[in-house]
């Protein structure tokens, strides 16, 4: 059977570009979708910024391009929840290598990655210029923590609960860890008691723009969708965004 018309998933993307587009500020709209490991976050800032791509420059970064060391990231232990939400990213050259310089008053120019973690070394500085309407996409885990929250014009938080998180980790991440069992630890031991740790610090559900479940990822529901403010303020009412 022949379909009709957008699916879900695609009139959420369709509504967020809308939305995103409407937003006016003078220096790229840098825009935060955050949300626990394994919510889909990859993919939907993906198909998000493929989207904005057809009427807007897009600069797509991810968090993943600025991890610590692995000796730093590692140094409370391998299983350390702390570690992980404390120690994994170097905020100091997201805010001033790409936030700030994208933000009022910068000058446009970035660095899109500052270091490599699966060869464990610093990625040389290659900076690129943003066009001052350009629709910046930054998606990864503790996104809207202190450091860096006041730094986005648009905060998205993906959600899904720990045991969706665990569900699709032993899918997706069997080969990397090598068994089930390990995957388990790590997920349990870790990134669960992290992202609970930044949830309870750092508040992201209360901060975000827009809350959207996950659960089903064809199907993603809206908790939260903050109208766009009239001016170029982070700012806004609560009302809901039709």
């Amino acid at each position: 059977m022949r379909r009709v018309g957008p699916n879900r998933r695609e009139q959420v993307l369709l509504r967020l570009v809308d939305h995103l587009l409407r937003r006016r500020v003078a220096h790229p709209l840098r825009v935060a979708v955050d949300g626990p490991d394994a919510a889909g976050k990859t993919r939907f800032s993906d198909d998000l910024a493929h989207l904005l791509s057809q009427q807007r420059e897009v600069i797509r970064l991810s968090v993943d391009s600025f991890h610590r060391p692995e000796a730093v990231r590692r140094q409370r232990g391998s299983l350390s929840a702390e570690g992980y939400y404390l120690d994994s990213f170097d905020h100091d050259i997201i805010v001033g290598s790409v936030l700030r310089p994208l933000g009022p008053g910068g000058d446009g120019r970035y660095r899109p990655a500052a270091y490599d973690y699966r060869a464990d070394e610093p990625v040389p500085p290659a900076y690129r210029r943003a066009a001052a309407d350009a629709i910046v996409v930054f998606d990864g885990v503790f996104l809207l923590r202190p450091e860096l929250h006041e730094y986005w014009d648009v905060a998205l938080y993906l959600h899904v609960a720990p045991e969706v998180t665990v569900r699709r980790a032993l899918e997706r991440d069997l080969e990397l860890f090598g068994s089930a069992a390990a995957v388990e630890q790590r997920y349990r031991g870790r990134y669960l008691p992290g992202q609970e740790l930044y949830r309870v610090q750092a508040r992201p559900l209360d901060r975000a723009d827009i809350v959207l479940d996950m659960t089903d990822p064809l199907n993603p529901g809206t908790l939260r969708w903050k109208p766009a403010p009239a001016s170029a303020g982070r700012h806004a009412s609560l009302g809901p965004d039709r």
